[in-house]
């Protein structure tokens, strides 16, 4: 069985899909002739032609916009933003159009697209590279937002992602692009979206992470474990919608909560989970709901990132106040 770092297993994921599916395409600057900026589309240009591997000018509102009015004339088009931070030009086209086609028509239209786009930081990108804007994308009615964590998880999720029917936002963290590799077979299975996944079993203290930030709950959880702790890891993978059940399921069990990502602390996406655990698990808490978070500032140039991003050391000085409260 092959092994397969997250470039690879998306890349397989987006291979085995075009040849499935003739209708399927991509676009997206520099996804075609050089394989794009991560090099996680090379190849495919080369396998499929340039009709079905299309580069574009830089201008992500046409690049999703031309989606767009492919998915409404029947084909499966999977667009790539280059960065996260250069999304916000084809907002527009998101949320007054992609998202409320559906509801809009009443049904009649739907739009069966993907929009890819490395997210997160970790890389020592310069500036508009390593935001992490899940949770205003979670807030748009109408799409699905997906982050894997894992190369296994990025091909199942991808490849549901391009079957689904409507919209869906898959976050790509780049930062692990390259430092995870596992079995990822030829022919991969699709992985449901909307079921979390119980990265490890524990029953002291419910970890809540996705993306980038499930291998810190991995090595704080070692760390716990030195010191007695039995964590448990819950990675959601796809964060709307929110499979709230094995959230729920998992804290009213251990009867503590910490989440952690990257983005800003400030109505992030933890701030739900913790709103959720207080409207459903407040008579299971043994402690507040803990968050280790990204600051509320822009995220910092290379020599200040590792200030900012959460890491195991942060989430376990976290779990501890839980632990002894």
């Amino acid at each position: 069985m092959a092994t397969r770092n997250m470039v690879e297993a998306i890349n397989l994921a987006l291979k085995e899909e075009m040849e499935r599916d003739p209708d399927m395409l991509l676009l997206g600057e520099d996804v075609g002739r050089e394989g794009g900026v991560f090099r996680v589309t090379e190849g495919l240009q080369q396998a499929f032609g340039a009709e079905r591997a299309i580069d574009t000018p830089l201008a992500e509102s046409g690049i999703v916009g031309v989606a767009f009015g492919m998915a409404l004339l029947g084909l499966h088009p999977v667009a790539e933003i280059q960065f996260m931070g250069f999304l916000p030009p084809a907002l527009d086209q998101i949320i007054s159009h992609i998202s409320r086609i559906r509801n809009r028509t009443r049904g009649v239209y739907s739009a069966p697209m993907v929009i890819r786009m490395p997210y997160g930081g970790g890389i020592h990108a310069p500036e508009h590279h390593s935001e992490s804007l899940e949770a205003m994308l979670v807030h748009i009615p109408g799409i699905k937002v997906v982050v894997p964590s894992s190369p296994l998880d990025a091909c199942g999720l991808l490849k549901s992602a391009i079957r689904d029917p409507d919209p869906v936002l898959f976050l790509e963290p780049k930062r692990i692009y390259r430092a995870i590799k596992e079995e990822v077979p030829d022919g991969t299975n699709p992985l449901p979206l909307g079921e979390a996944r119980v990265v490890r079993s524990g029953d002291d203290l419910s970890l809540i992470a996705w993306g980038a930030m499930v291998r810190e709950a991995q090595r704080a959880a070692d760390i716990l474990a030195e010191e007695g702790v039995d964590a448990e890891i819950i990675d959601p993978r796809t964060l709307s919608p929110l499979d709230t059940d094995a959230i729920l399921s998992s804290v009213k069990r251990t009867g503590r909560c910490l989440v952690t990502h990257e983005a800003p602390r400030t109505c992030g996406l933890g701030a739900e989970i913790s709103a959720l655990m207080m409207e459903e698990a407040l008579l299971n808490l043994k402690a507040p709901v803990a968050r280790v978070t990204g600051f509320d500032t822009v995220m910092p140039l290379p020599k200040g990132e590792h200030h900012y991003l959460p890491d195991a050391a942060r989430i376990v000085r976290a779990a501890r106040q839980l632990l002894k409260f």
